[in-house]
Parts: C-alpha cells; structure tokens; sequence
C-alpha cells in the first residue's frame, strides 16, 4: 500500500504498538528489518504510522516479535488499511487534526469514561448549552466557527445512541453543574438533558459535590477511551488552549485508571446523583 502522508491518530497508535513490540523483543530498526526481508526506512514508516499495513501483514511482525498474546495480536489486526472515511473526515478543513482524530478514537472504542471539573461532559451537552460555551471561547471565535465547532460535537454524540451504544460513565464534580453558560432556560434544559441522559441503560453519570471528604484530581477534565484491550487505551486531555492531548504509556494508562476508580469512590452513586441534578434545577 503506498504510503501515508498525514496519518490519523488510529494509524500512529498501530505504528507506536508495533514499535513497543519491537523494543519489547528486543529488536533494532535494522535488526527487524533483515528479520522482516525490507530496509529500514520502511520498517520507521511502519513505525510511525505513514504505510498502511494489511492485517495479514501485522500478524507477520507480531509473529516476528515474537508476541504470544492473540487478543492483543487480534486488536492491531482489527486496526489496519487506509484511514476511514468517516464521517469526522468532513471536518479535516475547519477544526483541529486533534479534534477529527478524538472522534475517529470514540468511534472505535469499546467504552469511554470522562471526569470533569468545570462543564458538562460534551457529549452530554445540549446544543444551546455548547452554543453559549463557544461563544465564550477567548479569543472569540467567528461565527462559522462557532457552527462548525456546534455541528462536530453533536455529531459526536451518535455514538450513544447508535445500533450498538458506546458504555458512557460521566463523573462530574458540582462545580460544572453550576457554572452559569447561557440564560437561566438553558442552564435549566441543560441539567434536565442530563437526568434524560443518565436514564439510558448505557449511560451513567456520577456527581461529586462540594461536600465530598476527598476529591482526587488535579481539576483538569480528561477522557479515558477504552480500546479493545487495556494497552490500547487512550486518556484525552483538555488543553487551555482548547485542544487534545492523547497518551497512551502504560505508567500514564494505569495512572489515569487509578484516578477514575477514586473519583468514583468519593462521588455520588447515580441514584442519589440524578437526585442532586433535580434539586439544583428547582434552584434555577
């Protein structure tokens, strides 16, 4: 297959894992290279996500490393050929590569688990809701922007609501639910959205109030998508400046997880949360 000249986030993360299986057996570039029967300067396009790869073909490198677990074989098989043209490739033009390539991950994954400090999770979001939160953005973002920006992220949230649902666990600390975007009958359709949201049997939403004895979080919003095996997951991390951070190192994986379960720990089960969301609507 010819290669990639702008290789998704999808693709990089198929090249990082056949590196990791490289260095975990042990292997050179120019050591897998004479193993492989190529040069090197293909084995660092696999690497880094520029050549397209058939299934059949990351079985060899997985067999050649010598990596004896088959669902993890089986993940990065699933993972191959050209980039898919989903519906998040429309919007390559007008947003951030990082924002198309957030919706490429929750297209893919098996589940997906979010903490926020200060909004309300995106995709839980209503679109007067977002509407009011861009036109907040500084600098001020201009008004096709502002619609570009809106129509991706309701876009996004097909996934709850598809043949087969995304599982959704929201943890969202008080301070979100409180802070005011948009006129009282939007803040007040906001967290009704919400209580419609978390009655859906794949959707489950937490609530950390201010009381909680333990909050353990830096305050930085974060999106844990869960791939098809633990070492494919991947955290999203908000920006200040308003875009994506990904990682995926073990040591941050297994952090990011240990974070959640805490949180988890000290908020709200979802009864008792759904209760919390009504009474902060009969405030409004």
């Amino acid at each position: 297959m010819p290669p990639t000249n702008n290789p998704s986030l999808r693709q990089q993360r198929l090249g990082t894992e056949l590196r990791r299986l490289r260095e975990r057996a042990g292997l050179t570039v120019s050591q897998a290279a004479a193993l492989l029967g190529v040069n090197q300067g293909r084995v660092s396009m696999i690497e880094t996500g520029r050549s397209s790869l058939s299934s059949d073909r990351v079985r060899s490198l997985a067999s050649a490393y010598a990596c004896s677990d088959a669902a993890v074989v089986d993940a990065l098989a699933a993972m191959t050929g050209r980039r898919m043209r989903g519906w998040w490739e429309e919007y390559r033009e007008h947003l951030p590569a990082a924002l198309v390539d957030l919706a490429e991950l929750e297209h893919h994954a098996i589940g997906l688990r979010v903490a926020l400090a200060m909004h309300i999770p995106a995709l839980l979001q209503t679109t007067d809701h977002a509407r009011a939160l861009f036109r907040a953005v500084v600098p001020p973002m201009r008004q096709y922007e502002v619609e570009h920006r809106l129509t991706y992220r309701m876009k996004r949230q097909g996934i709850l609501h598809r043949s087969e649902p995304l599982p959704y666990a929201a943890i969202i600390h008080e301070s979100a639910l409180r802070v005011r975007f948009g006129s009282p009958d939007v803040r007040r359709g906001q967290l009704k959205h919400l209580l419609d949201m978390s009655g859906l049997p794949n959707v489950t939403v937490r609530v950390i109030p201010f009381d909680a004895e333990y909050y353990p979080s830096t305050g930085q919003s974060f999106d844990y998508v869960e791939g098809r095996v633990p070492q494919l997951d991947t955290v999203q991390l908000d920006t200040h400046h308003g875009g994506c951070g990904f990682l995926d190192g073990e040591a941050q994986l297994t952090k990011y997880r240990a974070v959640l379960d805490h949180m988890e720990s000290c908020a709200l089960g979802p009864a008792e949360s759904r209760d919390f969301v009504q009474n902060l609507i009969r405030e409004i």
